[in-house]
């Protein structure tokens, strides 16, 4: 599994926007609908109202290179041209191993 974290950023709201338009033109739910799609969800920072935070977790390599090579990419870019936004990438793989036993402790379930 690959989780990767994107940070738009832009100026006087324009990634919470983006984010919007995404979700209501139906970009989102498209992509959570592509195969090998686990999770694809905005959250904001409490401290930066100009930052917006996309996890965004495939199967595998090939599912996201499924996802960068469809026409959805296209439509992706343009909206990030549209409300001018710069990226941080943050990228993370699995071990499979879950949380260590150590760790587990601190975990209210």
């Amino acid at each position: 599994m690959i989780t990767v974290n994107l940070y738009y950023t832009g100026k006087n709201g324009a990634a919470r926007a983006f984010a919007e338009e995404m979700v209501r033109s139906g970009t989102v739910s498209a992509i959570r609908a592509e195969g090998g799609n686990l999770r694809y969800e905005y959250f904001f920072p409490m401290d930066d109202p100009e930052t917006v935070l996309l996890i965004d977790q495939w199967r595998d390599q090939a599912a996201i290179d499924a996802h960068h090579a469809s026409p959805m990419m296209g439509q992706i870019a343009a909206l990030r041209e549209k409300y001018d936004l710069h990226m941080k990438v943050e990228r993370f793989s699995s071990d499979e191993t879950g949380l260590p036993e150590e760790d587990m402790r601190y975990i209210k379930r």
